[in-house]
């Protein structure tokens, strides 16, 4: 199997909700049972079993030599190499690697010798496959177990044993999970689902239901995945005995992590707790997310999470004890680590406050690290060596231990670039830049974060696996990388400016960090990219990049024909975005005239420090590549005390310039499709002036009108395929939000996602030879997020899947009688063929503003052109 980078998970806290301990949970103990069975001693194997399935396996492996001794002299190898089979897959419980390897490859050596029958042999080759598959999928070796796993089912079908390929399958997908291919595993399962569909066996059924839970939950789908979840719940309830317990507990585990995947705390902790009382088996991976858990309710001021964390870290460290030696234990000492280290950040005393208790100590917490560097070196597992030693140089880094920190950052990223492991990779090559940044180095910082970012752009297609545990970690673990590395960039020398070639450098990062956070959004690296050179597309636009970084607000302006320019100001994050929320919330208030003193300060952190050199190189356009909070606010209206921004310049937004296409409209003969919703509908409240807003636009421009019950997703895709419209006009509600599943449009029968866009608004452009994409696309009465400050996220979304060459959206939506006349205006000027679509928009605010009644911002000011502006 080819080569597969891994994905980048949140921590080793969440470390596919720590999968590796689970997956050889959800493979279930192995069958033991042979071919063929002793005519001398028909017992052996059933005996052998009994030991293996009560967890007294040095018993087994007893069992399963005496077995193998005392049949080796038969003409017949078949019960010697079943015998070899079973006893190496109970060295792999016992953590005896190298016994375990000898023994299965002693027994693949007989079914290869010739000698068993033919009858017997495809049914030893398959066991005999799948222990070495999980053998190797304990070590680490994943695409080997997936390669083994595809080998025994195709072994097991030839011997007409259905229903153990199919729990081969179960251990094949839970492999292509650790390897990356989530969607990959959730099809085989899906497939799987229908085949047992009218299985008996309930126990079988039941475990393929919770692995394709488990899919669904990595590939993003958290409803279903709760719903099948249930489902595997329900069978396995109506087992008995200890195989129903422990499987209870796996599944209930498995709810844990959907509820977690969706940030409900609450549920998650207890479905961990119910998990660890129900089945010792999964008790250390329960309690162990139960720990992660605790403690982040804990930092948020839930008080009654101190307890659990007492008690569950008193209770641990036996449980780690017990483990074998494998990647599970190597994960969960990592887990566990981390998890003291990080309540060691909230709080340096052991106990949390309580001084009875003896504080425990970071050598306690390296320990830990160090236990589990051990055991990944006895395993030779170089995956899991590099998560060991990288995370030991983070608790030194932590600790300000910079040359110890360093050395073992260096060999753990040594062992990742070894196995091509650029998701572990790009963690400690932050790591390098943050500690050459304590020893002051800058020059090796910038090499070691730049060598990150390319790490990250070079796993760009598995960084969104659509867990909304991997949003919140892009927060936290990927977008920091680009800021941290965009603010030593900027960096000047005293009281020179960055470089020219740092200031290039720069905005690459910038164009990067901007790809990132829509491919997190779309979760789905879906966006092709090429270089754009401005002077060449308009000569009158000038492009600028305002960065909000910790302590500063920078801000880079690429003028026409000059270089690049650079200022910043000494001002808090905070501050900053405080100051964009006010502004915000001033123009959505009629009564409020506070947008003057908060549009004028953002206007003199990014427009007045370059004003005159604006005016002098004859700058018509000003085109912002806004960042975090600049996304939710309409550039045109900065105010400079005198004058609103639009009032002298177009503008226009784009989440990028390498994904522009700056083609100029094509305004002769332009055709509209306008579509709208009037009336109350599915919880929406009526929208009476869109009818007044169509209409106009209608009669306007030539085109099909979509009013009420004929605006459908149906007959709205049927129209697009049938005429190539330039234009398409929507005034319906809808909203943008930072999650993808959140931004929709409202059609008459349904929502419509942002991520049904792509199928549906490019539907024209996908069937025909020519190129016809949508020139431009309005959306006139959607609105941002209520409290979601990345909510403009979803307004790219939407302007990207759309497939349309520049989209025109509101960023608020304004019941009133003043839409209609600023559209008809805009689609005025935008037939006249001098005029950029910019230009023609700036023109009907202008034409707005200049009626007295409609001189608030919250009337002429929510438009906003996202895309090519010409």
């Amino acid at each position: 199997m080819a080569r597969k980078r891994h994905l980048f998970f949140r921590d080793f806290q969440s470390f596919l909700m720590l999968g590796f301990l689970c997956m050889v949970a959800i493979a279930g103990p192995l069958s033991l049972r042979g071919s063929a069975s002793d005519p001398a001693n028909p017992g052996w194997i059933e005996r052998g079993r009994l030991f293996y399935d009560r967890g007294q396996f040095q018993q087994a492996v007893e069992v399963w030599q005496e077995a193998a001794r005392s049949r080796a002299d038969r003409r017949d190898p078949t019960p010697v190499a079943i015998a070899l089979s079973n006893l190496g897959t109970t060295w792999r419980e016992l953590g005896e690697w190298k016994r375990a390897e000898m023994a299965i490859a002693r027994s693949l050596s007989l079914v290869n010798s010739g000698e068993i029958p033919p009858e017997a042999r495809r049914r030893v080759l398959a066991q005999a496959l799948n222990a070495r598959g999980h053998l190797e999928f304990d070590r680490g070796q994943l695409e080997r177990a997936a390669d083994t796993w595809e080998a025994a089912i195709a072994a097991y079908r030839e011997a007409g044993d259905r229903l153990a390929a199919d729990r081969v399958e179960i251990s094949l997908a839970q492999a292509l999970q650790g390897l990356g291919f989530y969607r990959r595993s959730r099809d085989r399962l899906e497939a799987l689902h229908h085949r047992l569909s009218n299985e008996p066996d309930l126990a079988l059924r039941s475990e393929s239901l919770r692995a394709l839970g488990n899919a669904l939950r990595l590939v993003g789908d958290l409803e279903r995945s709760r719903q099948v979840l249930q489902s595997s719940l329900s069978l396995a309830r109506q087992l008995s005995g200890e195989q129903r317990r422990d499987l209870i507990g796996q599944i209930l585990l498995d709810l844990g992590n959907t509820a977690r995947a969706d940030d409900d705390l609450t549920t998650a902790l207890q479905a961990y707790r119910d998990a660890a009382a129900t089945s010792d088996r999964v008790a250390v991976e329960a309690d162990l997310n139960a720990l992660a858990i605790a403690i982040r309710l804990l930092e948020g001021g839930d008080a009654q999470a101190q307890a659990i964390v007492t008690e569950t870290i008193d209770r641990l460290p036996a449980q780690l004890d017990r483990l074998h030696p494998g990647r599970s234990q190597v994960y969960a000492q990592i887990n566990f680590a981390q998890s003291l280290s990080e309540l060691a950040q909230f709080d340096r005393r052991f106990s949390i406050g309580d001084p009875t208790r003896t504080p425990l100590p970071q050598e306690a917490i390296a320990r830990l690290f160090a236990d589990a560097v051990r055991t990944a070196e006895h395993l030779q597992d170089k995956r899991a060596l590099s998560h060991a030693l990288g995370s030991l140089g983070h608790l030194y880094e932590q600790n300000g231990q910079i040359a110890d920190a360093r050395q073992l950052t260096e060999r753990a990223l040594l062992l990742a670039q070894q196995i091509d492991a650029a998701d572990i990779a790009y963690r400690w090559q932050w790591q390098l830049g943050r500690l050459a940044i304590a020893h002051d180095d800058r020059e090796r910082a910038i090499v070691a974060y730049s060598e990150a970012v390319k790490s990250l752009q070079a796993i760009r297609y598995d960084l969104v696996t659509v867990n909304r545990e991997v949003q919140f970690s892009f927060r936290d673990r990927v977008e920091p990388v680009y800021r941290e590395l965009l603010g030593i960039l900027l960096q000047g020398e005293g009281d020179r400016q960055p470089t020219q070639d740092r200031l290039r450098q720069a905005l690459k990062v910038v164009e990067a960090l901007q790809l990132a956070e829509l491919d997190n959004f779309f979760r789905d690296a879906c966006l092709d990219t090429q270089p754009v050179e401005i002077d060449r597309v308009d000569p009158h636009a000038s492009i600028f990049y305002p960065l909000i970084l910790e302590n500063r607000l920078h801000t880079i302006v690429s003028l026409p024909g000059q270089p690049l320019r650079h200022f910043s100001h000494a001002v808090a994050k905070s501050e900053v975005e405080q100051t964009l929320i006010r502004l915000r919330q001033s123009l959505v208030k009629r009564s409020s005239f506070n947008y003057l003193q908060y549009g004028n300060q953002v206007y003199q952190w990014l427009i007045e420090p370059i004003a005159a050199e604006l005016a002098a190189a004859d700058v018509q356009t000003l085109v912002f590549v806004p960042d975090g909070l600049f996304r939710n606010i309409p550039m045109s209206t900065l105010y400079d005390g005198e004058q609103f921004l639009i009032e002298n310049y177009a503008i226009a937004l784009t989440p990028g310039l390498q994904i522009l296409k700056p083609n100029p409209l094509k305004q002769s003969n332009l055709k509209a499709l306008t579509a709208g919703i009037s009336e109350a509908r599915s919880g929406f409240s009526a929208l009476p002036y869109v009818k007044t807003e169509i209409r106009e636009i209608h009669q306007t421009l030539p085109g099909l009108l979509l009013l009420n019950e004929n605006f459908t997703r149906s007959q709205l895709r049927e129209s697009l395929l049938k005429t190539p419209f330039e234009i398409v006009h929507i005034a319906t509600h809808g909203q943008f939000s930072s999650q993808a599943e959140d931004t929709f449009i409202l059609a008459w029968d349904e929502r419509i996602n942002v991520n049904e866009f792509d199928n549906l608004l490019r539907v024209r452009e996908r069937t025909s030879s020519s190129d016809e994409a949508i020139e431009l696309l309005v959306l006139s009465a959607c609105e941002t997020a209520s409290g979601d400050s990345r909510a403009a996220l979803g307004l790219a979304g939407i302007a990207i899947k759309a497939g349309a060459r520049s989209t025109l959206a509101t960023l608020w939506y304004i019941d009133d009688a003043a839409t209609a006349p600023l559209m008809v205006e805009f689609y005025r000027q935008l037939n006249r063929s001098t005029l950029t679509k910019a230009e023609a928009l700036r023109q009907a605010q202008i034409n707005l503003l200049k009626i007295p009644e409609y001189q608030h911002p919250i009337y002429w000011g929510p438009y906003v052109l996202v895309g090519n502006w010409l």
